[in-house]
């Protein structure tokens, strides 16, 4: 496939995790460098759209946020379509939402049909004093999983822009890597408005990277 002039690529990724646990506001911070301390619970379904430049092309990630209340389960199967990356977010301060991580890991796992990038995030890292779920337990899941993990903080930005960079370089190094030697993963990505090009490897893979405040 010949590379066209203004190539661009475009990623869905979603943010998945219990209600409250600071979904929509890593969100915010991220594409608009904004908090709300008082916001309230997601209604459906909300997308930002960010773009960042790797290797001199511009991508482009459409970020999903919903909410995490089991009343809204029905959006699951188009929320989930077409996505490549998934931050998987529970609250430190509140071991239940620890807890919820892997039904959400299956969920995930269940209504994806390809590769997807993944990062467990322990959000609200600056309630250290409240903290409910250690940085090693989340570690450990992570690495039993094959996921990246990050702390971050909402509120103080501790590393909102890092987790998101790093979900959508893999997102990009997934794509550029052996998937182009399949003609139906070309064509299925080429749906999400995805334009690849042969031959076009990362040689740096971003490494898992264990990170928090």
């Amino acid at each position: 496939m010949e590379e066209e002039e203004g190539e661009e690529y475009l990623f869905k990724i979603v943010i998945i995790g219990d209600s409250a646990v600071g979904k929509s506001n890593l969100l915010s911070r991220y594409a608009r460098n904004e908090f709300n301390l008082h916001s309230k619970a997601t209604i459906g379904v909300e997308f930002q759209t960010q773009s960042m430049d790797i290797n001199g092309k511009e991508v482009k990630a459409q970020i999903w946020d919903t909410a995490g209340q089991e009343r809204f389960r029905a959006v699951t199967s188009a929320y989930y379509r077409g996505a490549v990356g998934a931050l998987i977010v529970y609250d430190i301060s509140r071991r239940t939402t620890f807890e919820s991580v892997q039904r959400w890991l299956d969920e995930l796992n269940t209504h994806s049909d390809t590769t997807v990038a993944r990062m467990l995030v322990g959000n609200k890292c600056d309630l250290e004093n409240i903290r409910d779920v250690t940085v090693e337990e989340g570690k450990a899941l992570a690495e039993s999983e094959g996921l990246f993990f990050m702390e971050t903080s909402a509120l103080d930005a501790t590393n909102v822009k890092t987790a998101f960079e790093i979900v959508i370089k893999e997102i990009y190094n997934n794509v550029s890597r052996k998937v182009l030697n399949s003609e139906s993963y070309k064509a299925e990505l080429s749906v999400n408005r995805v334009t690849l090009k042969d031959g076009d490897d990362e040689s740096n893979q971003t490494s898992r990277k264990y990170s928090c405040c």
